[in-house]
């Protein structure tokens, strides 16, 4: 017989020989074996057939869409003091000149300035009296973060002129203007030289900027502390393309804004009301 046919016959009967061992004990020691504990067995059945780890999907490990926050809110409610001054008359550090028909007007703290950023914007101002509503047309340079200084006629509208010094809460507005936004060019302005302010907008401005024909671009227009941007290099000879964007995001684009000394030019609309 060939011997690798042997040893198969062999182990086979070998191993039919343990089967019947295995069957033989099982019959007379069902007693002994139902005395063992189960959970013996139970790691070695585990063991020898683990569990696959799941592979997390990528929601698993995305971050939590995070909750807006109160600190997100575009005009914020300041909580502050009030004081007037006699001066006030619609010019000022902001340059845009005195308005007497319009003395609802106030200086802003030198710790809210920044960089005359606020000029021309519009605050509701609530004092125990009620409400009113001011243009920022100054800088009250003694003054402290949250502090307006208020004309009289403003200042009476919400409490005694007499107090002089007042709490209150006030918040940027986007009110009903009339008319559309005004371009002014300041006096000296030329094409080698050029300063311009934005006027009666509606909304603070963010960015003024000037179409450069030669390189078929925006340049952005640095703003000065006295509310007006200048280009120290001149934008040309002029006319203009200037695109003015305001602090929510919305942009006003006029072409053909013809430039001058101390002149000013109407826009072609106004910006929509904000938040």
């Amino acid at each position: 017989m060939n011997p690798s046919i042997r040893y198969l016959l062999r182990n086979k009967l070998l191993y039919s020989f343990l089967c019947l061992l295995f069957i033989t004990t099982q019959a007379h020691g069902a007693s002994a074996q139902s005395n063992l504990p189960y959970h013996v067995v139970l790691p070695i059945i585990a063991a020898s057939h683990p569990t696959p780890t799941p592979t997390p999907s990528p929601t698993d490990t995305a971050s939590p869409t995070p909750i807006p926050s109160s600190t997100s809110t575009p005009n914020p409610v300041h909580t502050g003091i009030a004081t007037y001054y006699t001066e006030a008359d619609g010019n000022g550090a902001c340059t845009f000149g005195s308005s007497p028909n319009d003395l609802m007007v106030a200086a802003m703290n030198a710790d809210e300035y920044n960089q005359a950023s606020v000029c021309g914007e519009y605050v509701r101002v609530t004092g125990a009296k009620g409400s009113i509503t001011v243009r920022i047309v100054d800088l009250c340079p003694g003054c402290s973060a949250g502090h307006l200084d208020l004309s009289p006629q403003a200042f009476t509208q919400i409490d005694d002129l007499a107090k002089g010094r007042v709490p209150i809460t006030w918040q940027v507005i986007s009110p009903e203007i009339s008319g559309p936004i005004l371009y002014h060019f300041k006096d000296g302005s030329n094409q080698w030289w050029t300063a311009v302010q934005i006027r009666n907008h509606r909304n603070p401005i963010a960015k003024f900027e000037y179409f450069d024909y030669s390189k078929s671009q925006y340049v952005t227009v640095a703003r000065t502390g006295y509310n007006y941007f200048v280009e120290s290099a001149g934008m040309g000879a002029g006319p203009y393309k200037f695109r003015v964007t305001d602090v929510y995001g919305n942009q006003i684009v006029d072409s053909g804004v013809p430039g001058g000394d101390n002149t000013t030019v109407v826009g072609s609309k106004q910006f929509p009301p904000g938040p």
